[in-house]
């Protein structure tokens, strides 16, 4: 079956309501094949893996099915990855379990979700090694520049954590170009966060050049469980959490306390199976859509003068994905959240969203708390309804003259 982005809304139950979903770089909606499948796992084969009679092995083929296709959807091998709760406990495991000698330094990017820097500053502090910030000097559109990346760069360069797109700015990180710049130093390794920018392109992290990439399913239209990838050409540097007496061939197995969650974990191939047998034609469709919905979006809020947006103005899906962060002056972000709640059903959401550093030391805000509005969408939504959001926000910012 080809995908069909007209009839995509179909595919998520929780769309059947009132309510206009436009916080969804918090939590993608689920598909109803994944709901289906938990559901159907837990009525019956809900039993412990590994054993030799029938129901269990059942259950152990869909879990070795699971990490095929997850580790597929990223081009990846599936002892390259790790499922866990979420990627802030991913890259907690991973920060612990990598290894690292005196004098090392870590690069961290100030435009980070909070989950790809907390674990390098907590390991860096329990054994006295440097953190150096890679900073930004556009307070609207912060960057990841390889250009101010390379004087961060030594031979004691053992880490470099960015975003593959940040969280607030939903601008897109040229990974590839920074993946060239670190591996000019031998011991340098890359770990790119993609929370944000997984549901809304397709990833490779063989052509990207990584050496770590993790995201969230539960961000693409899946369950609450996350994924890490490490290089294979790395795995040996990596030691094991696990009890001494595991083995330790596969990621997976080196990271992962106890395992992943079983009735999430055997979902994920029902969501590779969304985008079809043309798994390209399928993506391409869904930034075609989403830079519809953003470019209606970012004409009306890029025509006010009272609007800041921050990261990329343009719409086109070269540069930026849907998630659009704005403040309006002389107007709190909440009280506008508040006010859209008022006369509608759209929801989205105010603050920082785990991005303190960047709210707070690039983009300068007073208060990071109340901190920008932003309205992440996804290909499920529509263009009926972002033109109603944007009547729905005139009508408001009119009031507030």
């Amino acid at each position: 079956m080809t995908f069909d982005i007209a009839n995509a809304k179909s595919r998520f139950p929780a769309l059947n309501q009132e309510q206009v979903f436009l916080d969804n770089a918090g939590g993608s909606q689920v598909l109803d094949t994944v709901i289906q499948s938990i559901t159907s796992y837990l009525s019956t084969t809900n039993v412990q893996l590994g054993a030799t009679y029938g129901t269990s092995k059942i259950s152990t083929t869909a879990q070795e099915d699971a990490y095929v296709a997850a580790a597929k959807f990223i081009n990846a091998n599936p002892e390259e990855i790790c499922l866990g709760a979420s990627s802030t406990q991913l890259l907690h495991n991973l920060s612990t379990a990598l290894n690292f000698q005196p004098g090392d330094e870590l690069i961290v990017s100030k435009l980070n979700h909070e989950a790809n820097s907390a674990p390098w500053v907590r390991i860096a502090q329990l054994l006295g090694l440097q953190v150096k910030w890679w900073s930004a000097t556009d307070a609207e559109n912060a960057v990841c520049d390889p250009a101010d990346l390379k004087p961060l760069l030594s031979e004691k360069t053992r880490l470099v954590a960015c975003p593959h797109t940040s969280n607030l700015l939903g601008s897109i990180v040229d990974v590839k170009e920074i993946a060239r710049l670190v591996h000019q130093f031998p011991r340098a390794l890359l770990c790119v966060d993609g929370v944000a920018l997984a549901p809304h392109r397709q990833v490779d992290v063989k052509d990207l050049g990584v050496d770590f990439y993790v995201f969230s399913w539960y961000k693409v239209y899946g369950p609450h469980i996350s994924q890490l990838y490490a290089s294979s050409r790395i795995l040996d540097q990596i030691n094991s959490l696990g009890h001494f007496f595991k083995p330790t061939d596969t990621l997976d197995l080196k990271l992962n306390l106890a395992s992943a969650n079983y009735e999430l974990a055997q979902s994920i191939p029902r969501v590779v199976e969304y985008f079809g047998p043309d798994v390209p034609a399928a993506w391409h469709q869904i930034a075609v859509h989403e830079e519809k919905l953003q470019r209606i979006l970012l004409d009306f809020l890029n025509g006010d003068d009272r609007i800041i947006v921050y990261g990329e103005r343009s719409a086109s899906k070269e540069v930026r994905v849907p998630v659009i962060s704005f403040t309006v002056k002389g107007l709190k972000s909440r009280r506008l959240v508040e006010e859209v709640e008022k006369r509608s059903s759209f929801g989205f959401r105010n603050g920082h969203m785990y991005s303190l550093r960047l709210a707070q030391d690039i983009m300068g805000l007073e208060d990071p708390d109340d901190g920008v509005v932003r309205i992440s969408m996804l290909h499920y939504n529509t263009e009926e309804e972002i033109t109603g959001l944007v009547v729905v926000l005139r009508e408001i910012l009119d009031q507030f003259k």
